[in-house]
């Protein structure tokens, strides 16, 4: 049985992937580990795993750490990690440059597996889109509409990130990204991708690949009706990334 370690086990995700990991019967956790556990056990959740409060204090064994925390977590995940050569499963988005680069020093030494969604369904849409792009580039003008609920804090989400990377993978011409149009007078080029997000309720997550042409218009739509989906997919992850040897890895890699 695949044991792991839940990073961020106090937060919504956190919980929810312990949840699936207990329902799914093939995962067991391990230990916990988060800033708002008291040493041994969580203050929110009753849970049958003992959780920490800090890195050094958990000394469990287990195969795979998945991460469902915040950037500001990155570098003592990535040392505690790297020290006790564990493979990371990281589910966090919201990174800057310069926290990416640290993700891709780390995977020198130990497997990461990193994606903006954990969902399939999300990355299998990303190969729609490289598909789409590569026809319809020169005539469609291309937007991306993302919608999450009100406590989103990142904004565009990851996951609108990593499709228009999908987009841009699929033109010959890469389109240049346009946040929003308030205040721009100039007209939507083709060359231009927009980006728009809305907030708003409690919605897990809907993304819309807007392709417009002369006379036609394409949709297409991911829409995520509960989290469950993106913990189920980062257990997936974690059993696949298990034996791996050091390196980056992504949710492509997987699918492939």
């Amino acid at each position: 049985m695949l044991q792991i370690i839940v990073h961020g086990c106090e937060g919504k995700m956190g919980k929810i992937l312990t949840q699936t990991a207990q329902d799914c019967g093939s995962v067991q956790v391990a230990a916990g580990i988060d800033a708002r556990c008291q040493e041994g056990y969580s203050l929110s959740n009753p849970v049958s795993f003992p959780c920490y409060s800090e890195f050094s204090h958990c000394r469990t064994e287990a195969d795979v750490v998945v991460d469902f925390s915040n950037p500001a977590c990155l570098a003592p995940l990535l040392a505690f990690c790297t020290e006790r050569k564990l493979p990371l499963v990281i589910a966090t988005t919201g990174f800057q440059p310069e926290e990416l680069s640290a993700i891709e020093k780390a995977a020198e030494t130990i497997p990461i597996f990193r994606s903006a969604n954990m969902s399939l369904g999300i990355n299998v849409m990303a190969r729609m889109l490289r598909l789409a792009a590569a026809n319809l580039e020169k005539d469609f003008n291309i937007e991306i509409i993302e919608k999450h609920h009100n406590k989103k804090v990142d904004s565009p989400s990851g996951t609108a990130f990593l499709l228009a990377d999908a987009v841009n993978q699929g033109c010959q011409v890469k389109k240049d990204l346009v946040f929003g149009r308030h205040g721009r007078a100039d007209e939507c080029r083709i060359t231009d991708m927009g980006i728009h997000a809305v907030r708003g309720g409690s919605i897990p997550g809907d993304h819309t690949v807007l392709f417009a042409g002369p006379g036609e218009t394409i949709e297409i739509t991911h829409r995520a009706l509960s989290k469950d989906i993106f913990a189920a997919g980062a257990l997936q992850a974690a059993a696949w990334l298990a034996d791996r040897e050091p390196g980056l890895y992504s949710m492509e890699d997987m699918l492939s």
